[in-house]
């Protein structure tokens, strides 16, 4: 089973991935470059190959990159151009280095939000979709663009959201990042086998199961449904331990990667004790 984390490039990329191994993880989540700002990855030719020989000495092969906070693929001004150059410049990175791709929130609709699943003609809605295709025609054919569904009324926040945008981009590498704290925040309840079970059903059914390729796993801090989406450390927030139980066990979740994003028992990130919380649930 694959468990990993977020963990930061601090002194190369490929220190990333010792980080992620010395904590139990087999599976990475990272920043390109800071997600705070528009700065470009540079990947040198020693870079490279020190990430690509750790990599494969730490039998690592599942690698994600996580896209800037900054990204809004719905704005048609200058936030719109860097969300796209950013995205382009990064799957370019993800290619040379054999990431899978990058998981990315996909922003916001600026004042009132059309309701895109059923209105696909407007014009914001539009400008999404344009900037997707136009990542997507840009960038290697061997990575990903991975959506994230979103917590605080950010677009993409329920599956039929999402569904609408996988339909209307119709691309192959247009593919799904679930993450548990959002979904619980959206009011999605996985609690029970049979709660999850519809809810796959459902997933299944209006998207594919084959588009989902990763998984967030957090707990929250806050209620259900709440619209609010502060993650906490597995098994002491809001979500109880059952959802992850049943995900690592359930043959439609337990071999895609699971990533943490918790804020970690001593308050410096993902660490071991989250990874092995989840690790004695498989």
């Amino acid at each position: 089973m694959k468990i990993g984390a977020h963990l930061s490039i601090a002194g190369g990329y490929h220190k990333a991935l010792e980080r992620v191994n010395d904590i139990g993880g087999n599976c990475l989540q990272i920043f390109s470059a800071s997600p705070r700002g528009w700065n470009r990855a540079v990947l040198t030719d020693e870079a490279k190959q020190l990430f690509i020989e750790t990599k494969k000495k730490l039998g690592i092969d599942a690698v994600f990159f996580h896209a800037s906070y900054l990204i809004n693929l719905a704005d048609e001004g200058r936030i719109g151009d860097e969300s796209k150059k950013s995205l382009i410049a990064e799957l370019n990175v993800a290619s040379q280095l054999g990431v899978v791709g990058s998981i990315v929130h996909t922003g916001s609709f600026k004042g009132s939000l059309p309701a895109i699943w059923d209105v696909s003609q407007d014009k914001k809605y539009s400008v999404l979709i344009n900037n997707i295709h136009e990542v997507l025609t840009s960038t290697p054919q061997d990575t990903f663009l991975i959506l994230e569904n979103a917590g605080n009324k950010k677009i993409g926040q329920n599956i039929d959201e999402l569904a609408s945008i996988i339909r209307d981009v119709d691309n192959e590498r247009l593919k799904i990042c679930l993450d548990t704290c959002h979904l619980f925040s959206a009011g999605y309840a996985l609690s029970t086998q049979k709660k999850l079970g519809d809810f796959l059903t459902e997933f299944d059914k209006k998207i594919g199961l084959k588009k989902l390729i990763v998984l967030h796993i957090n707990d929250s801090r806050d209620p259900f449904d709440s619209g609010r989406d502060r993650h906490e450390n597995i098994g002491v927030g809001t979500l109880s331990m059952e959802p992850f139980k049943l995900l690592v066990h359930d043959k439609r979740t337990c071999n895609l990667p699971f990533i943490i994003e918790t804020p970690g028992f001593d308050g410096k990130g993902p660490d071991k004790k989250n990874i092995d919380i989840l690790k004695s649930l498989v």
